[in-house]
């Protein structure tokens, strides 16, 4: 069990400061959050995380911005649309094969409500599993009616309402095949990670050209809300150099958080973890933590523009 804050406080002033002492501090922090629950969006924010290269940080920032937000009070649901499944790990959702899964979704057999599971990490996180079998999928969806707007169909508002959810993440493949196209058509917004490194920044016009044409023949609300940059190292002159390139080309569209290099988010998923659960006082799950609230905060403003 851990103390709450104001009791970790305490302690580590009795005890003098340690390094220990303050990352239990930070770990209660984010175990128990003195704010309380962040405030709701405007609307429900269905978010597709894309990027067609591999190792940017996709699926990692997917299920710790989803954490974070679970843990601030605030309903989210994944989905798992990667054949790889790593989003599942994370968050230990049962994902072997016969388990209903976004599969089963996408060809019709079961609900999005039916296949979601919860999360032991938090009560407000929810998952729809990837399974192997999702990885013939892209052949099979060729051949069917409607192929692009499955998962749209699948994501009704009605369904969603019956899960409760105010933020819905879904974590794509490497790739700019049919599941990303899937993908994009059921969502309103894209977020973008983009690594602190030179190679990240090939092939992201294609993807943007990509989401161009979504909107304009499948999908007109489609917008590319936010850009986090991932896997900053400070000690390179690279990465600040990638940070301010992609500043100066998107604005505001980037979030002010960044996300440092971190062993313990790399090694998070192995336990079947986010990394808030498997060190909340950790650098990377409080620079996670942050950019939830960041993108919350959107959600907020959005709210106040539209009054």
């Amino acid at each position: 069990m851990n103390p709450p804050p104001s009791d970790s406080a305490e302690a580590s002033q009795e005890m003098g400061w340690t390094p220990i002492a303050e990352e239990a501090v930070r770990a209660a922090s984010v175990l128990h959050p003195k704010e309380g629950v962040l405030p709701r969006p405007a609307r429900r924010r269905v978010l597709t995380v894309a990027n067609q290269k591999g190792g940017v940080g996709k699926t990692t920032s997917t299920v710790n911005l989803a954490a974070a937000l679970a843990v601030h009070g605030l309903k989210t649901l994944v989905i798992d649309l990667d054949p790889q499944g790593n989003a599942s790990t994370a968050l230990d959702i049962d994902h072997r094969s016969g388990t209903p899964s976004i599969y089963e979704v996408l060809i019709g057999e079961v609900s999005i409500a039916e296949a979601a599971q919860q999360s032991e990490q938090s009560p407000n996180l929810f998952c729809v599993p990837a399974t192997i079998d999702l990885a013939g999928a892209e052949i099979e969806l060729v051949s069917m009616a409607n192929r692009e707007t499955r998962l749209k169909e699948a994501l009704s508002a009605e369904v969603l309402d019956q899960i409760g959810v105010d933020y819905v993440f879904i974590d794509c493949p490497p790739s700019l095949g049919l599941l990303t196209v899937n993908a994009m058509v059921a969502a309103q917004e894209v977020l973008i990670p983009i690594q602190c490194e030179y190679y990240a920044l090939e092939g992201l016009g294609q993807l943007l050209s990509n989401i161009e044409l979504v909107q304009q023949h499948l999908n007109r609300e489609l917008s590319v809300s936010t850009i986090l940059l991932t896997m900053y190292d400070g000690r390179t002159k690279l990465a600040d150099q990638v940070t301010n390139e992609v500043r100066n080309h998107f604005g505001d569209t980037v979030l002010k958080t960044v996300i440092p290099r971190s062993v313990k988010v790399s090694e998070a998923p192995g336990y079947g973890q986010t990394v808030l659960a498997y060190d909340p006082g950790s650098r990377g799950a409080m620079s996670y933590l942050d950019a939830a609230k960041e993108i919350a905060e959107r959600g907020v403003n959005e709210r106040s523009s539209t009054t």
